[in-house]
């Protein structure tokens, strides 16, 4: 099972740094995705199952999807729009695709097997990292919750304040006098 461990470690790896170096934002977080399942793999291969599935579901899960709301949100304006369809294409998927089909043949490998790699480690009980996180770093966990609630909501603001400074800078059509039929400047008032 150290073949296992090994391959799926330079699998995190090459994909952590191809986030690092990746110029697109989209493309990043998609290699950060596969990047997060290795890593849950990993933490199951040392013995960790549960935090492996906290893995899966917490990071690759519900934090990759505020990433792209946030990165959604973002977006201004329909000159984006194709840049966004082109970021998406089927070519894009190619890299990650491939590398997760890696990991998936290495996690039914590792099942079929029946066992894990377990070093110097213990089995980590579900109960014992509850108590953990409940316990000593409680604090350190709310703490965390509020400061990724801060970033959400001044990601909406510098969206709706990037709209306002956008719609303010077109120029303004003047608008009819609905007493006299002509056009001001002053919203139809007469």
């Amino acid at each position: 099972m150290e073949t296992a461990f090994y391959i799926v470690a330079a699998i995190a790896v090459l994909t952590t740094l191809r986030v690092v170096t990746h110029t697109n934002a989209v493309h990043a977080l998609i290699y950060f995705i596969v990047s997060l399942l290795s890593m849950a793999l990993l933490f199951y291969l040392l013995g960790a199952p549960f935090v492996a599935a906290l893995e899966v579901i917490i990071y690759a899960g519900a934090i990759m999807v505020l990433f792209l709301f946030a990165l959604m949100m973002l977006n201004i304006g329909t000159a984006q729009d194709e840049q966004e369809r082109s970021w998406t294409r089927p070519g894009v998927w190619v890299g990650p695709g491939l590398v997760s089909a890696v990991l998936l043949g290495v996690l039914g490998w590792v099942i079929s097997e029946g066992g894990q790699v377990r070093g110097q480690s213990d089995y980590v009980a579900p109960s014992e990292v509850g108590v953990a996180l409940f316990g000593p770093y409680l604090v350190a966990v709310q703490l965390a919750a509020l400061l990724l609630l801060a970033g959400l909501i001044g990601a909406s603001h510098l969206r709706r304040h990037e709209r306002r400074t956008i719609m303010s800078d077109e120029p303004a059509e003047p608008s009819s006098d609905r007493s006299t039929g002509s056009k001001t400047g002053k919203g139809g008032i007469g």
